[in-house]
């Protein structure tokens, strides 16, 4: 296999000696260049194009995003965005990635050089995610930092659901949606395109805290349902998607005939924090028959497993196909191991939401 030949862009001069030092070390990746600013940048790709960029998005001459916007255009090329973990820089992380770019990484403005050592694990997964990624799909419209632990399984949150259906239908439906790389993108195109009465929606997009809340902003501004970040407590309803904040996992509950969601700490699932396992096994075992399992766009296998329990608690189970995903890593093992009735383009994702509004019968 060839190298990855990564392109590191960052004003900061600690930034880029020490990724260019942390990447070098990795077998099968080669930094290709680390330069102070996109006007270098762009001179050395007319040497040798990259297979990734990691991007800082606040630089003197050329911000990164008219950087990024330049290079979807020219040619679409994995990029990583590395950003500031503020209010602030989330709102601008959120111009980049609808602009394009497939994650983020996150870093302090404080304790920098300490910071990016101890997170080498969460780096490498994101240039090793990218360099996965379908340069069809990256200019067609979190996840959450990869910590060096064991990786749990759903069972440290909540246990697996009954082998009993003794799930009622009620008139409430539940759709649970799963996603990491690229699926900033996707999941805009979905809720865009689904009218105001809709399934009561619950997603799990791997991104780090704080940037969870602007990117329901966003597309609460862009949608005709409502788009908010999840807090406990919060009812699932028609014509309303819960994202699950950065940093804690959601799960779904049952009181009557009506749902919620929990918001609880936890180890990280799958090395994600929130995982789609912890949040589709919890629809498994409240919801049953009465939901919907999408998984999309993303790197890895978090979701496949409770994609699975879905379907044998009675659930629809779909995935986003192949050929419309960035990465096809999530849906390709939950198709793996059974989970999914079918997969479809991302296009078609809404009519199989709405499908959820007469489902009754099945």
């Amino acid at each position: 296999m060839k190298n990855i030949n990564v392109l590191i862009v960052d004003d900061s001069a600690v930034v880029r000696q020490v990724l260019s030092a942390m990447l070098d070390a990795v077998p099968g990746v080669q930094v290709l260049h680390a330069v102070a600013d996109p006007l270098l940048a762009i001179e050395r790709m007319k040497v040798q194009w990259p297979d990734v960029i990691v991007l800082d998005v606040e630089m003197p001459r050329m911000d990164g995003i008219t950087f990024l916007k330049r290079i979807m255009q020219e040619r679409p090329t994995p990029v990583v965005i590395c950003s500031t973990l503020t209010e602030k820089g989330a709102q601008t992380t959120m111009a980049a990635l609808a602009a394009g770019a497939v994650s983020i990484i996150t870093k302090p403005k404080l304790g920098l050089k300490q910071f990016l050592q101890d997170s080498s694990d969460e780096l490498i997964a994101a240039v090793r995610s990218a360099a996965h990624a379908n340069p069809k799909r990256l200019s067609a419209s979190t996840h959450a930092p990869l910590m060096p632990v064991a990786k749990y399984t759903a069972d440290v949150i909540l246990s697996s659901p009954s082998e009993s259906r003794a799930m009622l239908q009620t008139t409430e439906r539940v759709v649970a949606i799963g996603t990491s790389t690229g699926g900033t993108q996707a999941l805009e195109e979905v809720l865009t395109a689904l009218p105001r009465v809709t399934p009561g929606i619950i997603i799990v997009q791997h991104m780090p805290e704080k940037f969870t809340a602007a990117f329901a902003q966003r597309l609460d501004g862009l949608c005709q349902i409502t788009v908010m970040e999840a807090r406990n407590n919060d009812r699932v309803v028609p014509g309303r998607a819960l994202i699950a904040p950065g940093g804690r996992h959601m799960l779904l509950r049952r009181d009557g005939a009506q749902y919620f969601v929990e918001v609880v700490d936890g180890p990280l699932v799958n090395r994600h924090r929130p995982s789609v396992d912890v949040l589709f096994r919890s629809v498994a075992k409240s919801a049953g028959a009465n939901a919907l399992g999408i998984i999309m766009t993303g790197m890895g296998d978090d979701g496949a497993a409770g994609l699975l329990e879905m379907r044998k608690a009675g659930a629809r189970t779909v995935a986003q196909d192949e050929d419309s995903c960035v990465v096809y890593g999530m849906p390709k093992e939950a198709v793996k191991r059974g989970a999914v009735e079918k997969s479809v383009t991302l296009k078609a994702i809404d009519k199989e939401i709405l499908q959820q509004l007469t489902a009754f019968g099945r």
